[in-house]
């Protein structure tokens, strides 16, 4: 009897297991749309380049007819490159840009046009929302003038003290299957200084 219970838990165990890694491995790599309305991983690995052509672009047609939205292009540019950001994610930016200002194709031609479009807008929309766009900055005569660009700023407040240092060879998983290969910062205790 015990044996037959044995070879029914292992049997379940191996079931179960089996279960999980079907339901992952074909979950994995389908877009945000088809796995419950949420992306669960992301590399985010836009180059410096990339970003800095896409974001001036935005900045210049702020006014514009035709106002090229930085995530548009950016999401492009990672389809075209299957996500990877190398040396033809500029002219890619490019190719696109042209297009969408000669209105040959728009936002929602490119859902539909490109299968994982949508899935890099929602992507880097989260890493990027919110980081471009209006803003007020104040003058010498205390006032306020709206202005367009770059809005995010670095969450640590001056005079706060802090080391910071890539983890070089050291990887860990956190408990995921990717590992995180991070950059760590650490605070240096006391008060803060320059204030």
């Amino acid at each position: 009897m015990k044996n037959k219970m044995m070879a029914c838990l292992i049997l379940m165990t191996f079931l179960m297991a089996a279960g999980i890694y079907l339901y992952e491995s074909k979950f994995q790599e389908m877009p945000a749309s088809q796995t419950g309305g949420y992306i669960k991983w992301v590399d985010f690995n836009a180059s410096k380049e990339a970003m800095k052509k896409a974001c001036l672009m935005d900045i210049e047609t702020y006014e514009s007819e035709v106002h090229l939205d930085w995530i548009t292009l950016l999401s492009y540019a990672a389809v075209r490159g299957g996500g990877e950001f190398d040396n033809k994610s500029t002219a890619y930016l490019e190719e696109i840009a042209k297009k969408l200002t000669a209105k040959e194709i728009t936002q929602e031609e490119l859902k539909e046009k490109y299968k994982y479009f949508s899935y890099y807008y929602e992507a880097y929309s989260g890493v990027l929302g919110g980081m471009l766009g209006e803003y007020e900055i104040e003058d010498e005569s205390g006032n306020y003038q709206k202005r367009y660009g770059l809005k995010a700023f670095s969450p640590i407040a001056k005079g706060f003290q802090y080391q910071d240092y890539d983890d070089f060879g050291v990887s860990r998983s956190f408990g995921f299957k990717r590992q995180h290969l991070g950059h760590d910062m650490m605070g240096l205790i006391g008060t803060p200084t320059g204030i």
